[in-house]
């Protein structure tokens, strides 16, 4: 099981009502992207917290993010060696500034903590609950359908997993197959992003012919939402941390 599939549990995060969990994921995530390296350290300690608190290991759950580690490396070099400043050294007549460095490690740690606060609250909210809050937003918003609108933002949640998973199955299959001779890690990447993409297409597919043959319709009864009484004080919090993160 992957921590980005809801699981059950009772802490506060579950019992959160989703449009509220929704709102404060939003705030936050704009001051992580205003946030430098102490800031960044204090909203670090608090999502490692919250992981442990609802069952997630933080360590363990690298192991699920490599790929989108070697993303976030990809990144950094990229602004290492594109940022103008001082330069430290040079390779093959590309210099590397200090500040390059700096604003490199700086994006890299701002979207590996947006990855973290998205795993918090894909393993505490149920999809069906993101569905639901998702419509109850584009309601009111004129000239969309917010029944079909939320119905795709269900279904690409749900299958989120499942892209995890069949990633999975196919780098293993690669790995029965000695795959892991290829050193070259674009050809890497590569070989296993198609076959990926394949099954993903495959199982989307299978999935609207089995929704089609039930009648699926998504003019559904309005959802309901509970609310645990913590909502307002959660967002209160949410509000002063989203103003540490900006000012310092």
């Amino acid at each position: 099981m992957t921590p980005f599939i809801y699981k059950t549990g009772n802490s506060i995060f579950h019992n959160l009502d989703t449009r509220y969990k929704l709102v404060m994921m939003c705030l936050i995530s704009i001051g992580i992207l205003k946030a430098l390296f102490p800031a960044l350290a204090l909203i670090s300690i608090i999502l490692i917290t919250a992981m442990l608190n609802i069952g997630i290991k933080p360590l363990n759950s690298l192991n699920h993010l490599k790929y989108f580690l070697i993303l976030l490396f990809f990144i950094f070099l990229s602004r290492a060696f594109t940022t103008p400043g001082e330069p430290l050294f040079s390779i093959f007549g590309v210099s590397v500034s200090s500040y390059g460095i700096k604003d490199g490690a700086l994006v890299s740690i701002r979207f590996l903590i947006i990855m973290l606060l998205g795993m918090i609250f894909s393993h505490t909210t149920k999809p069906s609950s993101i569905k639901s809050a998702a419509e109850w937003f584009l309601k009111p918003v004129p000239f969309i359908p917010e029944k079909r609108a939320s119905l795709m933002i269900g279904l690409s949640i749900r299958f989120l997993p499942l892209i995890i998973e069949l990633s999975k199955q196919v780098s293993d299959a690669q790995k029965a197959r000695c795959a892991d001779n290829q050193k070259n890690p674009v050809k890497k990447i590569a070989r296993l992003i198609l076959p990926v993409l394949k099954k993903t297409f495959q199982t989307a597919d299978n999935l609207a012919l089995a929704m089609e043959s039930r009648c699926f319709s998504e003019d559904r009864t309005d959802p309901e939402f509970n609310k645990s009484g913590y909502e307002i004080k959660s967002l209160f919090l949410t509000i002063i941390l989203v103003l540490i993160l900006i000012l310092f």
